[in-house]
């Protein structure tokens, strides 16, 4: 009844708070990144104005703190003086990260993701080396190239290990990636990085922009890198996100159950080098005895009376681990590897090709210049368009520096095969899975297009084929025992 007496209030209350409603709606939300106006065309905002990102919470600092640089620069110039655009390279992270995870950032340096002394010393060692270094940056540099153990030298410092955590990988885009720390708890994508929101579980996405190509890791997913002979790839103008096609086989069977990489490889085991020494088996969750005493090893590994399950860290699954109960487990499981029967395809390459080619006479290899390496691919494609200009000099980029020496590196093979698996004793008679890792040939050719060192093969024959544990698990065959027989075998091989 008094509501119909004063049929004007509502108009009038309406009136007066119309212009706090329109003020409200232009405010700034918190949760929404809002650039003051320009002026004078100084760069607004501190270093947000031009970079706006979203910030992860558990680093809610200054910018500065981190990347350094003058926040109240007015222009590019002056705001970028003594940036640090990489704080969590190797050689920064220890004043970037260090002050919070001092601990963390000390093991990290150690371990074998950053100095890759077990691929540098093993490859070395093959060719006759018999020093070993403590990583990437030993390597010893070479203006001329005057012995096989140079070549080997150049070969990894330019092409095997381009993808280590100094550099940021190659720009295609699932294989960039930042450098340090950033390598695995920074997401990029297409070369670009896409916010500083840290993983502090790696997914597998940031796992495969170094472990892509024919090597553990890619397999997981089933992925099997095509040969790079132009007959063996796609006629289609296809996406390369891993920078040459791949085969898709069957993934492992623990990816189909929807593990992740970090449930059987926590980061206490990939970034603690002592720790690393206690490797994850099969074993250490298929077996009910051992699963018991896994705790240190997998903290998500439960042991329930006669149930063992784990609890996937990203999915957040729980999944009930299958025991073995087949009796061929009783029979040959204290000799033999679990995956000499359970791998359902290996890599099997022989013999990889590698040849330095320092002369501009780029047509010959032309059906090879998808190579898994934007300098190798930008270099063909400037010498198509040259036509009839003069060709550029080959240069291709140290994995290091990045900076640019003469030369590049061809890869090529014999033959790439995943089936028939490589099945040989090592020194203490157990039988493993073998793959050709190191049955390696290099050539050099120089500037005049002279071959100078033609075919060089590996001294100890015996650091050719490396056993491995291949990521395609699944069920055994019906014919597992064919793996098995001594007259299958191929010859023992030392370990090293």
């Amino acid at each position: 009844m008094n509501n119909m007496r004063f049929p004007w209030l509502g108009l009038v209350i309406i009136t007066m708070l119309l212009p706090l409603l329109v003020g409200c709606e232009g405010e700034q939300s918190p949760s929404r990144t809002r650039r003051p106006a320009a002026t004078d065309g100084a760069s607004p905002g501190g270093c947000q104005g031009c970079h706006p990102q979203t910030m992860d919470t558990n680093h809610a600092m200054p910018c500065t703190d981190c990347h350094a640089g003058n926040p109240n620069g007015r222009d590019q110039q002056a705001a970028h003086l003594g940036l640090e655009p990489h704080p969590a390279h190797p050689d920064r992270m220890i004043t970037a990260c260090g002050p919070c995870h001092a601990q963390l950032v000390e093991q990290a340096a150690v371990s074998s993701h950053f100095t890759l002394a077990g691929e540098i010393n093993l490859t070395r060692a093959a060719f006759g080396a018999s020093d070993d270094l403590a990583g990437p940056r030993e390597l010893p540099g070479h203006a001329t190239i005057s012995s096989p153990l140079d070549l080997v030298d150049d070969l990894l410092g330019r092409r095997c290990l381009r993808c280590h955590v100094y550099n940021n990988g190659e720009p295609y885009s699932k294989t960039s990636h930042g450098s340090g720390c950033a390598a695995c708890h920074l997401r990029y994508e297409q070369g670009r990085l896409q916010s500083h929101l840290f993983l502090r579980l790696p997914d597998d996405e940031q796992c495969l922009q170094c472990h892509y190509g024919n090597r553990v890791g890619a397999d997981y997913y089933g992925y099997y890198e095509r040969d790079l002979g132009r007959e063996y790839r796609t006629p289609f103008d296809a996406p390369r996100p891993y920078g040459v096609e791949s085969h898709q086989l069957a993934p492992d069977v623990h990816q189909q159950a929807g593990m992740t990489c970090i449930d059987c490889h926590p980061g206490t085991q990939l970034m603690d080098h002592e720790r690393a020494e206690k490797q994850v088996t099969c074993l250490t969750c298929h077996s009910r005895a051992l699963a018991a005493r896994s705790a240190a090893l997998l903290p998500n590994l439960k042991v329930s009376g006669e149930l063992v399950t784990l609890r996937t860290k990203t999915g957040h699954q729980t999944l009930t681990v299958p025991l073995p109960t087949n009796p061929a487990h009783l029979a040959y499981g204290n000799q033999t590897d679990c995956v000499v029967c359970h791998a359902q395809w290996s890599f099997n390459d022989q013999p990889t090709h590698f040849i330095r080619l320092d002369a501009d006479d780029y047509e010959p290899w032309e059906p090879f210049a998808v190579q898994g390496s934007s300098s190798v691919e930008e270099l063909f494609a400037t010498a198509r368009r040259s036509m009839d200009e003069a060709a550029p000099m080959p240069t291709m980029p140290e994995g290091m520096t990045n900076l640019p020496q003469p030369g590049i590196w061809l890869k090529g093979y014999g033959q790439r095969r995943w089936e028939s698996p490589l099945v040989a004793a090592d020194d203490s008679g157990r039988l493993r899975l073998f793959r050709p890792l190191l049955d390696l040939s290099l050539s050099y050719v120089d500037n005049n297009s002279t071959p100078v060192m033609e075919g060089i093969r590996p001294t100890r024959q015996e650091l050719i084929r490396r056993p491995y544990t291949p990521h395609t698990i699944g069920k055994a065959g019906l014919f597992f025992e064919q793996r098995l027989p001594a007259d299958h075998l191929v010859q023992p091989t030392a370990t090293r």
